[in-house]
């Protein structure tokens, strides 16, 4: 498959994942009784999961996601012996953006009832409720129903038609018909703005360049420059064969970091590499692997790939000659430079997993590898430039020991990971950013000279890149620290936990939303403004990764406060309506009898969706303005989702 084929697929997948507003039902339902003797038999319930979603088990906390529930509404001429019983234990983990464990099913689960029959005609009737969610949507609790009859039986209850069983759920005001369906515009239903894969590639790149940047002001790579033209121009004879040598040298550098990204992706596999990067033991390792290397960084010891392996590549540079020497040239340097490269180059293959698709490692491999390449190439171009540029010193030792730090914050965030996976709660948010204050605060200390290492040369004094880089650091450490009682931080909230793990938030001021949609709508007429209208629920994870990252943004707040009406809208809300309301959906009455039941049917009847979170934004009249608008953490994009509405 060719370069641009890929990523012809990739944006048509996330085009197609973003115009997924239709009615979706990933679980398929087959029912029967099964007799196993004159007197007894099995009802058993066999559910069907598409891929990509899971099923809940049958006991969650009580404050957690609805979990698979069969009722009983009438048993006739039959006696349930025992209890449900599902034909596995449900795979079960702890949740960190729900902050419990959780259980769930995935692709199939047969669920057996026991039974015996007191009377030779028998009837049974019910349902089963349960959610399912996949890792970009939740669906609302839904309802399954069955009915099992032999013989002659009294004729169900939920065939009597008293008056009350109307469709109610309309609410008609002086402005229309609030919860009559929307319109949807072509353009709003083709919507797809920048890419959130392509952005996420291209930060990538971009951490990956930096990274090689700062690899070339190690001990391991810096003095490898002067060494490497030196051999090209006595080795080449002309200027113009060292000029190509040095191309040669630099498209080797990235060839070898390239095949490193795509081999690492061929064989763990894109979707193996997103979960190994979010498993929590392999978080566990990496977190010790990047202590173990700050050690190192500090001076404790050092970490070396075995020199015969570089002395070997070198031999083979000296003995072959043209590419393949040159080749040999830049794996040799690939080898030395490990001790100084190789935890940014896992720091960085690590973050580049969470793409979840094959051009994450090899795009961030890209950037560092020419970030190696350039300086090489340049200066073998145009020698005289290494006059001028610093010597080998003691200077690197600090960059190295910098490096140290830098890594050490670094590895606090895989821990986290872990501790946030395993419930530990020994890293919560102030914990996390305790350390990263003491960590940056004790760098800009040891980078205006009053701390030193072994390996540090004695400095009479400071220069004025140190200095600045020491009150960068101290500043960093500052600017931490209103995060210990609740500060969002939003430059660094990709690498702090939650706020959810916070015990003490000064900054939590709440945001005005209204819980009910006809209520939500009146202000909105009273008060001539447009309505976002957010469908959510309790036990949806999305909904709440989506509150944390972009509804709790500071923009975004503010927009929300000041220019429009919210109502949010649990669909699992599990409250008594004040009497059950009965509607007409798919030629068949429905019975709604929570808060929830409502939500959710609103959201069908008037959006055509079943799937959380959902947001669109509404006129007084209940009119699309803007929307809808999925699961996507990209703060921009749902501004102008907002600003679209406004208008």
């Amino acid at each position: 498959m060719t370069k641009k084929s890929l990523f012809l697929l990739l944006f048509t997948f996330i085009g197609i994942v973003s115009l997924s507003a239709q009615i979706i039902n990933p679980v398929n339902w087959e029912k029967s009784i099964k007799m196993t003797g004159e007197s007894s038999g099995e009802v058993i319930f066999t559910a069907t999961i598409e891929n990509g979603w899971h099923m809940y088990g049958l006991e969650l906390p009580a404050d957690g996601p609805q979990p698979t529930t069969v009722r009983w509404e009438e048993l006739e001429g039959v006696k349930l012996i025992g209890e449900i019983t599902p034909s596995r234990p449900a795979h079960e983990e702890f949740d960190a953006v729900m902050n419990m464990q959780l259980g769930w099913w995935e692709k199939d689960i047969t669920l057996t009832q026991k039974f015996e029959l007191t009377e030779k005609a028998y009837k049974i009737t019910g349902d089963i409720k349960y959610m399912v969610c996949s890792n970009e949507t939740c669906q609302p609790p839904t309802k399954e129903t069955f009915e099992f009859s032999a013989g002659t039986t009294v004729p169900s209850k939920s065939n009597d038609t008293p008056a009350e069983k109307n469709v109610v759920t309309t609410n008609t005001t002086d402005n229309g018909n609030l919860w009559q369906p929307v319109k949807f515009t072509d353009e709003e239903n083709t919507d797809n703005e920048a890419s959130i894969k392509g952005m996420s590639s291209w930060l990538i790149f971009v951490g990956g360049f930096a990274g090689g940047l700062l690899a070339l002001l190690t001990p391991c790579v810096w003095p490898m420059i002067p060494l490497t033209v030196s051999f090209f121009l006595k080795k080449s004879g002309s200027r113009r064969k060292s000029i190509i040598n040095a191309f040669l040298y630099g498209i080797s550098i990235i060839i070898i970091y390239l095949i490193l990204g795509l081999a690492v992706t061929i064989l763990f596999g894109a979707s193996a590499l997103n979960a190994l990067s979010t498993n929590a033991l392999f978080n566990i390792i990496f977190f010790l692997m990047l202590v173990v290397f700050a050690i190192s960084f500090f001076g404790a010891f050092e970490i070396k790939l075995p020199d015969s392996w570089a002395n070997k590549m070198d031999r083979n540079a000296e003995k072959t000659t043209g590419l393949l020497s040159i080749f040999f040239m830049a794996f040799t340097l690939t080898l030395v430079s490990f001790s100084c490269t190789g935890p940014i180059i896992g720091t960085l293959l690590v973050e580049a997993a969470n793409l979840g698709n094959y051009t994450g490692p090899a795009v961030g491999m890209f950037g560092f590898a020419l970030a190696l390449a350039i300086p090489f190439t340049l200066f073998a171009i145009f020698p005289s430039w290494l006059k001028e540029v610093p010597k080998s010193g003691g200077w690197m030792n600090t960059v190295k020991v910098t490096l140290g730090f830098i890594e050490l914050a670094l590895s606090l965030k895989f821990l986290s990971v872990a501790d946030l996976a395993y419930g530990w709660h020994i890293l919560d948010r102030e914990v996390f950013i305790s350390l990263w204050v003491v960590i940056f605060a004790l760098l800009g200390i040891y980078l205006l000279g009053k701390i030193r290492f072994t390996h540090d040369e004695e400095n009479e004094g400071i220069g004025v890149f140190r200095f600045f880089l020491a009150v960068i650091s101290l500043s960093f450490a500052v600017y931490l620290v209103p995060g210990l009682w609740g500060a969002p931080l939003k430059s660094v909230s990709a690498f702090v936990p939650p706020l959810n793990t916070q015990d003490f938030n000064l900054y939590d001021k709440g945001m005005t939303h209204y819980e009910d949609f006809d209520e939500g709508m009146r202000a909105a007429q009273a008060q001539g403004k447009p309505v976002f209208i957010d469908f959510s629920g309790y036990g949806c994870v999305n909904c709440r990764k989506m509150e944390a990252a972009v509804i709790n943004n500071e923009q975004v707040r503010k927009t929300l406060d000041e220019d429009f009406v919210t109502i949010t809208l649990m669909v699992d809300d599990k409250r008594p309506l004040p009497e059950p309301i009965y509607v007409m959906e798919n030629g068949k009455q429905v019975k709604l009898e929570t808060y929830g039941d409502r939500w959710s049917y609103l959201q069908r009847h008037k959006f055509n969706a079943n799937s959380q979170p959902y947001y669109a934004v509404l006129n007084g009249n209940g009119e699309l303005l803007s929307g809808p608008y999925f699961y996507n953490e990209d703060v921009n994009r749902f501004i102008n989702f907002l600003n679209k509405g406004k208008k």
